[in-house]
């Protein structure tokens, strides 16, 4: 498995608080068979010091005690971009900061979490504009797209992709964000499957014990390998396997929902 979207630098925004978090992180993505991780640490107005060097220098850094720890971990660099703060960077910072570094072709853009998204399609388009492909993080929780998912269609049709997290999926932020994060992978509208991990406890950094539970076992290596690998070689997308429909539990079969 390969992790896109992970908050696994210490003390760089609200994940691990220490290093000794981070290699228990770490430790836990390796454990759940994850053996490759992009920190993704927020660049937004709520983390202003942030930025690709001080990211770079974390990673670096990070490297290091867990080579010393005997963590079989690969860390890559990018960022999690808030609209409001990509629409403000210079391009070379861009390039810094994308996924995988300047190796890879896209940004990993934040879905914003209030009630509306305003100004996203428009900040998105000018960011490809300037050459930058784009990965939109957890469309299934930003409130604009619950309500109006053609909204999110038109992002994916103009070839943008969309990265859901793995935990969504088995209703770890509730039945809403759940039943959409199903329908964006059934539907193809899904082309990553992330952890979005915080720390070994909460918010885990895991995804394929995820993609079991969530009946897309078959489906895994394209949703955490095939498909994170060519964002970060920027090489070509592969076509998607066929997604099954989702299983409904017992007490739904019985009443027939």
């Amino acid at each position: 498995m390969i992790d896109i979207h992970c908050h696994i630098l210490p003390g760089i925004d609200d994940g691990p608080d220490t290093v000794e978090e981070s290699v228990a992180l770490a430790r836990a993505a390796v454990a759940a068979g994850t053996l490759a991780i992009v920190a993704t640490p927020h660049v937004s107005w709520d983390y202003p010091v942030n930025d690709a060097a001080r990211i770079a220098a974390g990673v670096a850094e990070l490297r290091v005690a867990l080579a010393a720890a005997d963590v079989p971990l690969q860390l890559r660099t990018g960022a999690e971009l808030a609209m409001t703060r990509a629409a403000e960077l210079p391009d070379e910072e861009l390039v810094a900061l994308r996924l995988g570094g300047p190796e890879g072709t896209h940004l990993l853009v934040e879905c914003p979490l209030s009630p509306t998204a305003t100004g996203l399609e428009q900040v998105l388009g000018i960011l490809r504009s300037r050459g930058h492909e784009i990965v939109l993080a957890h469309p299934e929780r930003c409130p604009a797209f619950q309500r109006d998912p053609a909204a999110y269609e038109r992002l994916i049709a103009q070839g943008m992709l969309g990265q859901v997290t793995a935990g969504a999926l088995v209703g770890r932020f509730g039945r809403t964000v759940q039943d959409v994060a199903h329908r964006f992978v059934r539907e193809g509208l899904a082309h990553a499957i992330a952890s979005d991990g915080h720390s070994a406890e909460r918010r885990r950094p895991s995804i394929g014990p995820e993609l079991v539970e969530a009946g897309y076992g078959e489906q895994a290596s394209w949703l955490a390998h095939e498909v994170p690998y060519a964002i970060l070689t920027g090489g070509p997308i592969p076509p998607a396997p066929a997604m099954p429909e989702r299983r409904r539990s017992g007490l739904a079969r019985l009443l027939g929902r």
